[in-house]
């Protein structure tokens, strides 16, 4: 297995902010801005990415956006696991935003 970088949310980067949470997660919060591929359709989408771009891989709490990372790493992707995932990202205050008409939460 790959080592691979960690970085908190108060630490971030330039990148692009890929979240690999389910649909019904991302729809109740999510960055603005973030490229949402849920984890498991990653290689399937693959091509959707930017081999040159800086990858933020974020989840909920940063297991999954782990697992994915250390797989990107593998395929040669330039990426970065966020700590504590958009748990980090809501208690840091960074803004959220919604897909469901609520107010804008993590799941």
């Amino acid at each position: 297995m790959p080592e691979f970088e960690s970085v908190r949310v108060d630490e971030l980067p330039a990148g692009v902010l890929l979240d690999v949470r389910e649909d019904y997660e991302w729809e109740a919060g999510h960055a603005q801005g973030a490229l949402h591929i849920p984890m498991d359709q990653l290689p399937a989408r693959l091509g959707e990415l930017d081999p040159d771009e800086d990858l933020l891989v974020v989840c909920r709490t940063g297991g999954r956006s782990a697992r994915v990372t250390s797989w990107l790493v593998d395929q040669g992707y330039t990426a970065v696991n966020v700590l504590g995932g958009m748990d980090a990202w809501l208690e840091s205050g960074r803004a959220l935003v919604s897909e469901n008409g609520h107010r804008p939460t993590v799941l």
